[in-house]
């Protein structure tokens, strides 16, 4: 492996725009990654990092795993790329299957993207399609919630809730309203598991139901637990009552699980943990480990089924990408999934989500800690913002972290963590005790 000491930083950082990025303050002190495995990045000067946030939500099997470097490989050399409008290969197929097999009963159909952000636009997109088929093209709203994230297309953005990833893009869908947000820090502050406070707040569904009138909502979607905005658990009970409104209204419930999806509450899927099940269920980020771009959404036979009429030779959905189901990415997520298996990793996070809570949550008295939030291997240590300069503290502490040998991974004033499902316990003690220091070390 290498340790960054044969690797040379870029000679000139101004033509990349990075991402969701303070771009002149990066570039102003780089924190270059060079190498990674198992729990560790190598960070440009060879100094090991603990990956605390599984890269972003996705490395759930550890980095460098050598099935899925290899199975890439192979792929590439054998069949490198083949059209997925009126052709096929096999592998997409295969991963279709083998997805189906570990998704909640009544979730029989797949549909590829290459992202999460397109998962979320393609589920949207089957859901108008779905009611229009079905003669009822006058649902055409769609309802989000406050503090969501959906990705960054424009429906993804529209249904979204995070008003900064919100703010430079006009006016964007119409048609959309959103449910409030779950985050009661009154009630529920440093709650261990799902909260007991809240189960009313899904009440404002039927609110928005008796404003536009169910004739014209296609769909909600929702984070089962809120990740990016900071792991918004959800309140006891809260999304069995959307599942109760939504079928009494014939609206469609739609369940964001680019972050959940794969292991990360110790399920195959959240819908799994709460007993639930959506109409569809958007997927991204572990499908592949994160090393290959994947997207895909998982669909009912109900749905999936309105759409099979009409003369055989018509395409009966005009919707896709160049890139959907991919040779590689479909030989990436067949050994991401032969890899949870081999090592048990989609209930892993239920093994280790109590010693996980219970050192997350010695953190409470620690300077700045005003909430401590986790459910399985997700976790939020909340800060109390310096007046007048909100996110900085935050920010301080995640650039702490990293000259400390630590990644964490920061929204707002939040630290939101997600190791690895590879991580073990004397991880999480280095993790956390490095975090402690962190907050000690801050202003």
């Amino acid at each position: 492996m290498m340790d960054g000491s044969e690797v040379r930083a870029p000679n000139d950082l101004r033509a990349y725009w990075m991402p969701f990025t303070a771009n002149r303050q990066f570039k102003a002190a780089p924190r270059m990654l060079v190498a990674a495995r198992d729990m560790h990045f190598t960070a440009g000067d060879g100094r090991q990092i603990l990956d605390g946030t599984a890269g972003m939500w996705c490395v759930n099997a550890g980095h460098g795993r050598p099935r899925i470097s290899e199975a890439i490989a192979r792929q590439a050399a054998e069949l490198d790329y083949a059209p997925g409008f009126q052709m096929g290969h096999p592998k997409a197929f295969e991963l279709a299957n083998r997805i189906v097999d570990i998704a909640p009963e009544g979730l029989e159909h797949v549909f590829f993207a290459n992202s999460g952000s397109e998962a979320v636009e393609t589920a949207l997109k089957i859901a108008l399609a779905y009611h229009l088929a079905r003669g009822e093209g006058s649902r055409t709203r769609l309802i989000g919630r406050e503090r969501a994230y959906h990705g960054v297309n424009l429906g993804g953005t529209s249904v979204g809730g995070i008003g900064p990833n919100r703010r430079m893009f006009g006016t964007l869908l119409g048609g959309v309203d959103h449910l409030p947000h779950t985050h009661l820090p009154e009630q529920n502050a440093f709650s261990r598991g799902v909260p007991a406070h809240g189960l009313e707040l899904a009440e404002a569904l039927e609110r928005i139901v008796a404003l536009h009138d169910a004739s014209t909502i296609a769909a909600v979607i929702v984070e089962p637990v809120a990740g990016s905005t900071g792991v918004l658990v959800p309140p006891k009970g809260y999304l069995k009552r959307l599942r109760e409104i939504c079928d009494r209204h014939g609206i469609l419930l739609i369940f964001d699980e680019v972050i959940t999806g794969f292991g990360r509450l110790g399920t195959a899927f959240a819908a799994d943990y709460f007993g639930i099940r959506p109409d569809m269920i958007t997927l991204a980020k572990g499908l592949t480990n994160g090393v290959i771009p994947m997207g895909a959404v998982l669909v009912s036979s109900q749905i999936h089924d309105a759409f099979m009429t009409g003369p055989e030779q018509f395409i009966e959905l005009f919707h896709g990408y160049t890139n959907s189901g991919t040779p590689v990415g479909a030989a990436a997520g067949l050994a991401t999934l032969e890899t949870y298996a081999e090592e048990g990793l989609l209930t892993r996070g239920a093994e280790l989500a109590a010693y996980w809570e219970e050192a997350l949550h010695s953190l409470r008295g620690a300077p700045h800690v005003i909430d401590i939030r986790n459910l399985g291997l997700m976790g939020a240590i909340e800060l109390e913002p310096i007046a007048g300069a909100p996110t900085r503290r935050a920010y301080s502490a995640f650039v702490k972290a990293f000259e400390n040998g630590l990644l964490i991974r920061t929204t707002g004033d939040i630290i939101a963590l997600s190791p690895p499902l590879i991580v073990e316990k004397q991880h999480i003690d280095e993790l956390v005790g490095g975090i402690g220091d962190v907050l000690r070390e801050i202003e």
